[in-house]
């Protein structure tokens, strides 16, 4: 039974501000250029840590990319991981990327599950 009055503090406490953490997504917009792009740069891009965009620097070195498609050429990157990243990728001009955390709208109805009768 302590456990339960535990918990229901705790959600009572943490629930509004968990709910509105939830509420929050991460927008993605402008482009990595792949060719020119640096190791910090290229980590912005979803899915692409530290690790992936050293290997993608080291592919880079040995050859340029001539096309986007050539990333799956590096190790980790495969079509599905290529298509999730390919309306931030382009071979030409200057990284533009940026990220940004936005907030969501409630889904209709929702309200009614945060107020009490």
């Amino acid at each position: 039974m302590k456990f339960g009055w535990v918990a229901l503090l705790g959600w009572a406490l943490l629930g509004p501000g968990l709910a509105e953490a939830a509420r929050q997504r991460t927008q993605y917009t402008g482009v990595v250029n792949l060719n020119e792009a640096t190791a910090s740069q290229l980590d912005l891009l979803p899915g692409v840590g530290e690790k992936a965009a050293e290997r993608i620097l080291e592919h880079r070195k040995k050859r340029p990319f001539g096309r986007i498609e050539e990333l799956v050429r590096v190790k980790g990157f495969g079509k599905k991981r290529f298509l999730k990243l390919k309306a931030h990728l382009t071979l030409t001009g200057p990284t533009t990327l940026k990220v940004e955390k936005v907030s969501t709208p409630d889904a209709p109805g929702k309200e009614a599950a945060h107020q009490k009768p």
